[in-house]
């Protein structure tokens, strides 16, 4: 099984690709990622002036480090095939991944798959390198995840949708990501956790879906706060006060990185040069369960660009 992918994607900005102030203004955030929308975000008589507008904005570069995704439109419209064509041979060699919103089953992801393949060999791009994110946004979409989640090798993330899924499930709540009047518990736990499971049981990263109310960080915080305590990724952000937001809450604390790194140099040289299965470090008992919590810690810190606080 392949490596799960090591962008980082603590905010993924969403950037309407038919607005030619948003996609400059992204230019200047410090998100981990954007997507350039050809969905949601594009009204139908636009959708042709977008897409030129998504390729102009890949070749024109200006993003820095930044994982470069566009998101199509989903496979029940007329336009899917054309973004992607458009997409892929007008910018293939500045594109890293593409967005395909509203998956319903694995069908959807090898569809994707083989055009992409059929375009990079036409056009010379290296077959493979550019990957798919799935938004899983209803309940077809998350009864068949497992199956969607293993459905390609080109397969980095899967994105909840929460206000589709909402939609999908007759929720009795006009605020997305809000808690249903009259239940007690956390509505949306299940499906996070579902989402979650299938991605990491195919080494894929799992993405949080948007928080709507723009100007409250701090219930942007409380919402990102719940899914990274989970193990998500990253989260996708619609202002530029979001991406700090974002940044900070998927990104280990300082201390807690550097506490990873010290287990895991602390363990392997207890494995390797003592020969040892397990070590103390401090008043704390390590083994192998040990260096893999450490490992996921360790991980997230080296992606957001932590660097271990020397020592004294």
């Amino acid at each position: 099984m392949a490596a799960a992918p090591s962008r980082s994607r603590r905010s993924v900005l969403a950037v309407p690709a038919s607005n030619p102030r948003f996609i400059e203004k992204a230019r200047g955030l410090a998100a981990d990622a954007f997507f350039l929308d050809l969905e949601d975000a594009v009204a139908p008589s636009e959708k042709d002036r977008a897409r030129e507008a998504a390729v102009a904005a890949l070749n024109e570069g200006g993003w820095g480090g930044r994982t470069r995704t566009v998101r199509v439109n989903d496979l029940g419209t007329a336009w899917t095939y054309r973004d992607v064509v458009a997409v892929v041979e007008g910018a293939g060699a500045d594109l890293d991944c593409l967005v395909l919103p509203k998956v319903t089953e694995a069908a959807h992801v090898r569809w994707l798959d083989l055009l992409l393949t059929q375009i990079e060999r036409a056009t010379g791009l290296e077959p493979g390198r550019i990957g798919i994110e799935a938004q899983i946004e209803d309940a077809r979409g998350l009864a068949t995840v497992d199956a969607i989640a293993a459905a390609s090798p080109r397969l980095e993330t899967l994105v909840f949708g929460p206000a589709d899924y909402m939609a999908s499930m007759n929720m009795r709540t006009l605020t997305v990501g809000g808690q249903p009047p009259g239940y007690g518990a956390d509505a949306y736990h299940y499906v996070l956790m579902r989402i979650l499971t299938a991605a990491r049981a195919n080494d894929l990263q799992a993405i949080d879906g948007p928080y709507l109310q723009v100007r409250d960080v701090e219930g942007f915080r409380a919402s990102a706060g719940r899914t990274a305590g989970l193990g998500y990724d990253g989260k996708w952000v619609l202002h530029p006060a979001q991406v700090e937001a974002a940044n900070e809450v998927y990104a280990p604390d300082q201390a807690d990185y550097d506490r990873a790194e010290r287990i895991l140099d602390a363990y392997e040289h207890a494995t390797t040069v003592e020969r040892r299965g397990a070590v103390m470090l401090g008043d704390e008992m390590l083994d192998e369960a040990s260096r893999k919590m450490a490992l996921v810690i360790a991980a997230k810190g080296r992606a957001a660009g932590l660097r271990r606080t020397p020592e004294s």
